[in-house]
């Protein structure tokens, strides 16, 4: 979205549930819209993060957006490890050939999880596996390796605050939808990982999100899953009145 297209989203967002006050809601505006959205939303329940960041504060990196420049901005929450800049997509929209442009990798997901705890922005980490992997029963080991991966070194009292988003790939921009049963024995997979990897304080405070196709027809399933904290919603965000009716739902 643009700046003024990103400003009426959130403002219609901000009149349909400013009263819905046991609910936490962010929006994760792409980085020329962040200021005005922070603006908007200072008098407001609603947070403001980024979806990416670069891992060093300064240096001859043209075009990256630093820790730095985030916290300056009083940037909350920041999402890493999209599948998308992962360049792992459930539906390609692109030139294969240019699928290289998308490179994350473990390592630099892990830096830029350490880099915004040092600079106190919250980091929203997300995981999830691909429709190959699922068919050959891999979600697991997909999963897991993604977790030890992406906090290697993060200190366990760091942990507290922090958010993990369980995003089927074969479930973003495919038709395709995950049963919140299953949903919810993943997130709690999850859950089970991070209470071996740290403890099972750390894995009780930790908020885990679904995301992969959330909508107003399936939120009210979804969140009435124990295992499931919250949504990362992708397009349905997009469309103030829908992603009003998912956060009211959010009870």
């Amino acid at each position: 979205m643009t700046v003024a297209q990103a400003t009426a989203l959130v403002e219609a967002v901000i009149a349909n549930v400013e009263a819905k006050t046991n609910v936490d809601v962010l929006v994760c505006p792409p980085f020329l819209s962040i200021p005005r959205i922070k603006e908007l939303t200072k008098n407001s329940i609603i947070k403001v993060g980024a979806q990416n960041v670069f891992w060093i504060d300064e240096g001859a990196f043209t075009g990256q957006i630093s820790p730095k420049m985030l916290f300056d901005l009083c940037v909350d929450f920041c999402l890493v490890g999209h599948s998308e800049t992962r360049g792992r997509f459930g539906k390609v929209e692109v030139p294969p050939s240019t699928l290289t442009y998308f490179s994350e990798t473990s390592e630099t997901i892990n830096l830029k999880i350490k880099a915004l705890l040092y600079h106190g922005v919250t980091p929203i980490l997300c995981v999830g596996e691909t429709l190959e992997e699922r068919n050959v029963g891999k979600t697991e080991p997909v999963i897991e390796a993604q977790l030890r991966e992406a906090l290697a070194g993060v200190d366990e009292a760091e942990l507290y605050s922090f958010v993990v988003a369980y995003e089927p790939v074969w479930a973003i921009g495919t038709g395709k939808t995950c049963d919140s049963g299953e949903a919810n024995r993943v997130c709690g997979f999850v859950r089970s990982m991070l209470a071996k990897m740290a403890s099972q304080d750390v894995a009780e405070n930790i908020r885990i999100l679904y995301g992969g196709s959330v909508k107003p027809t399936n939120s009210d399933e979804i969140f009435a899953q124990p295992e499931i904290d919250g949504a990362l919603v992708g397009g349905a965000s997009l469309d103030a009145d829908v992603f009003s009716r998912i956060v009211i739902s959010a009870k």
